[in-house]
């Protein structure tokens, strides 16, 4: 049986932000790490030393590039950036909190908890949209960096997107699962039980914290 080469992704999920530990939504609004976001990165650093990979790929948002360039400290690598594996947008709701929401924009908020995958945010973009931009990168990312391993800074929302579309889960369904700051999660594209396929081998992946602020909050 001829087997492919394997390509895994190091998915990491940026450091604690200002505004996840104020519990905003971030989307494409930015604000900077704290300094227990840094203390994350620093920790996450330390432990991918010990990780061989070709590449380190960040979603082009403030609070990536910060975590990838003190990630890249510790490993050498270049920065490269791409647009696709930014957050979802959230529009109007961004920079808000659910309190402030539920007084401004209550009918948005209950329209998202229906997961209606279409539905766009004002000044924002639909669920659908979000998915489609991020697996258009992983894809091209599989056909063109095939047979390396490769490290993402990404969001939570993009660790959403490649859980769903390795898992099956639909885009109607709600999340059944956590993605914390500074997290590690690794899915690797190979030959497994016969077939050709993506799995998923470590997930949300905190043991470098120490218990350092694990914020799951959105963005």
């Amino acid at each position: 049986m001829e087997t492919q080469p394997n390509t895994t992704l190091l998915a990491i999920r940026h450091g604690e932000t200002r505004w996840n530990a104020e519990e905003r939504y971030q989307g494409h609004g930015d604000s900077p790490l704290t300094e227990t976001g840094r203390n994350q990165v620093k920790a996450l650093g330390l432990r991918m030393k010990a990780f061989q990979f070709n590449s380190l790929i960040s979603s082009d948002l403030g609070r990536a590039q910060e975590t990838a360039t003190i990630i890249a400290h510790y490993t050498g690598h270049t920065v490269e950036t791409d647009s696709r594996i930014r957050e979802r947008n959230y529009g109007v709701l961004e920079g808000l909190t659910v309190p402030e929401i539920k007084a401004t924009h209550s009918e948005i908020l209950e329209k998202l908890d229906a997961n209606d995958p279409d539905y766009m945010i004002p000044k924002g973009e639909n669920h659908r949209q979000h998915y489609q931009r991020n697996a258009s990168f992983i894809n091209d990312l599989l056909h063109q960096r095939a047979g390396t391993n490769i490290a993402l800074i990404i969001h939570g929302g993009v660790l959403d997107s490649i859980f769903r579309c390795i898992a099956g889960l639909p885009l109607d369904r709600p999340r059944c699962f956590t993605t914390n700051n500074a997290s590690l999660s690794i899915f690797t594209h190979g030959t497994f039980y016969g077939t050709t396929r993506w799995v998923i081998e470590t997930w949300n992946d905190v043991g470098h914290l120490n218990g350092m602020g694990r914020n799951p909050g959105p963005g």
